[in-house]
């Protein structure tokens, strides 16, 4: 008789507490619900504490927020935006230069609770295949959005983007919307694998290139004691970042510099031997691996 499969994160729920075993998880959930209802409850309930949508915002009526990918699409158009708008590009690159540009993904975008409610009900279905398409796909999609919008002299994109369109149905009511998100809902769910995220969106490609340069990293002070239990792995929606910093591939650092690291903070989450945590790139000099090396995963 099999014995059941233990659920990644398990031990670190046992040695740590449900609370400690899930602090990232929860605070990221709260950020995203968070900045959904700082949206809606203008439209919702007249509180008008956010004016605008994630293309573009006035924060209390001073603070110009900017999408960069919509602004690099208008220029590829031929569309001068206004200075404002420029403005808030300007500090929304800045901010995520600071904290990795793709923690828009995990810490943001309302599609990603989307994508991870279809990436849990994948593990719990015991659903194990997966179509294979290679995550370089998406900065090729993030080249046609921007071939697109030259041709056409529109920003075309933003007519089909899910998130574009999530944020906009909440308000005005998702119409035909429901059918492009539930596209992308069944693709992860049966298809793929964190498909849409990991290897097909143009805007999680967009912002792993501000991300490159980001301040804000996942360190992994306490390497040398990783038991190759493998949970990270499971867990994370880019596990391809986890090895080199892991494993010292290379002699890589104890750090995870990989653009696409969406610094969700999962790996912090289900690692009972708290071998990772937040830092900065410059923590080069924690703690090296020492002893006998860990076998490379398979």
């Amino acid at each position: 008789m099999n014995a059941t499969p233990v659920r990644p994160g398990a031990e670190a729920v046992a040695g740590k507490g449900w609370l400690a075993a899930h602090k990232w998880l929860i605070l990221r959930r709260s950020s995203q619900i968070g900045i959904l209802l700082l949206f809606l409850v203008g439209p919702w309930f007249g509180i008008w504490i956010v004016k605008g949508n994630l293309n573009f915002s006035y924060t209390l009526n001073f603070l110009p927020l900017a999408d960069p990918y919509v602004i690099v699409q208008s220029l590829a158009a031929r569309q001068v935006p206004e200075k404002l708008a420029l403005t808030g590009a300007a500090f929304v690159v800045l901010f995520y230069l600071l904290v990795g540009g793709r923690s828009y993904c995990s810490w943001v975008c309302p599609v990603n609770l989307m994508t991870d409610l279809a990436y849990w009900l994948r593990v719990r279905l015991g659903l194990k295949g997966s179509a294979h398409i290679s995550r370089p796909t998406r900065y090729w999609m993030l080249g046609m959005t921007l071939v697109v919008a030259a041709i056409t002299g529109s920003i075309a994109w933003e007519m089909v983007n899910p998130v574009s369109m999530l944020h906009r149905g909440l308000i005005f009511g998702l119409g035909l919307a429901w059918a492009v998100l539930l596209a992308v809902f069944l693709f992860d769910l049966f298809v793929m694998r964190h498909g849409w995220c990991g290897h097909l969106c143009p805007v999680g490609a967009f912002y792993s290139l501000i991300g490159k340069f980001s301040l804000a990293r996942i360190t992994l002070p306490a390497r040398a004691a990783c038991n190759d239990c493998m949970d990270c792995f499971a867990v994370c929606p880019e596990p391809q970042v986890i090895r080199p910093a892991l494993k010292a591939i290379d002699g890589t650092a104890p750090l995870i510099l990989e653009a696409n690291c969406t610094n969700c903070g999962r790996c912090i989450d289900v690692c009972s031997k708290d071998v990772f945590a937040f830092g900065s790139r410059f923590n080069t000099t924690v703690a090296p691996v020492t002893g006998v090396p860990h076998p490379a995963p398979k």
